[in-house]
């Protein structure tokens, strides 16, 4: 299901060209958005958005992604600057291989890390080669 149809209040239907979107997007419509990489293969789905409530901005996107042998999901803290919102295809696009998202650290939904936390925060962008605000 792509951001276009969660569209609950008409945001993104074509308003000779007034409106919202893509520069502007709905929080809501974003949620189970797809991940690819460059290569065309599916990585994950956009499950949460996580903002920094002291600058206002998307500091993460949450990422599930199936295990291995389809047992549970893995949850991912994605920095928001390492995704690509690829408008043509609905869905968003990141610069990094399958490989490298199955050992990427992650988490579950019984143990989420303390995504304030300074050195946690340093970890993850290292990871993706992004930088912390």
């Amino acid at each position: 299901m792509s951001y276009l149809e969660r569209d609950d209040y008409g945001m993104y239907k074509n308003k000779h060209g007034k409106g919202p979107g893509p520069e502007l997007m709905g929080a809501h419509t974003l949620l189970g958005d797809h991940v690819h990489n460059l290569q065309n293969e599916h990585l994950g789905v956009i499950k949460e958005l996580m903002v920094d409530m002291r600058t206002g901005t998307i500091a993460y996107a949450v990422m599930s992604a199936s295990r291995f042998l389809g047992l549970g999901e893995k949850l991912f803290a994605v920095p928001w600057q390492a995704l690509t919102l690829d408008p043509g295809h609905k869905r968003f696009t990141m610069d990094v291989s399958k490989e490298r998202i199955a050992s990427a650290p992650g988490f579950d939904t019984d143990h989420w890390p303390d995504m304030a936390d300074r050195s946690w925060m340093g970890e993850v962008h290292a990871y993706y080669g992004t930088q912390a605000a």
